[in-house]
């Protein structure tokens, strides 16, 4: 794929995972994730770091490249294009709590690559994207959850005073 081809790559996003201080439990779990969803052609990893924020609110910011024991990220490592600059790291994390490390991940969507390609040939143009908060999906999906049951609940109420009113009307 040549990287100046915008209509070779899928959609491009990144992931930042805080771990506030004395929470994280690195089991090698998440980078067999990461792993994973590579073989299996679902995403591309286009870069990754670690940041710490210390309690003063000093950064260090590690590029997974430059780890000594990568594990699993190995084959990964490989072919990382190492895009986040300077900038970047000092941009993400603002949000982090002093005191905690986070994860950045910088990756392609692989999945929707033919896709993108496929609109992109039929002459479409991306004009917006986004992504919404697993959190936030969760909460929708509570509240219409809610709002079916209190329909439902009323739906019964009705059906049992037009029961009584018919009864009553015998």
């Amino acid at each position: 794929m040549a990287e100046n081809e915008p209509e070779a790559y899928g959609p491009v996003d990144f992931l930042i995972v805080q771990f506030p201080a004395g929470t994280s439990n690195f089991n090698g779990e998440i980078a067999e994730e990461i792993v994973r969803l590579v073989d299996a052609g679902t995403i591309r990893v286009i870069d990754m770091i670690v940041i710490t924020k210390d309690a003063d609110g000093n950064l260090d910011a590690v590029e997974i490249s430059d780890s000594e024991d990568l594990g699993p990220l190995t084959e990964i490592e490989a072919s990382l294009a190492g895009l986040l600059a300077e900038e970047d790291v000092a941009h993400l994390a603002a949000a982090m709590e002093p005191g905690s490390v986070a994860g950045v991940l910088v990756y392609e969507n692989l999945w929707a690559a033919p896709f993108a390609a496929a609109a992109r040939g039929a002459g479409g143009v991306v004009i917006a994207d986004g992504r919404v908060n697993a959190d936030d999906v969760v909460a929708a999906f509570a509240a219409i959850a809610e709002i079916e049951a209190e329909a439902e609940l009323e739906e019964a109420i009705e059906e049992e005073i037009a029961s009584e009113l018919a009864e009553g009307g015998r």
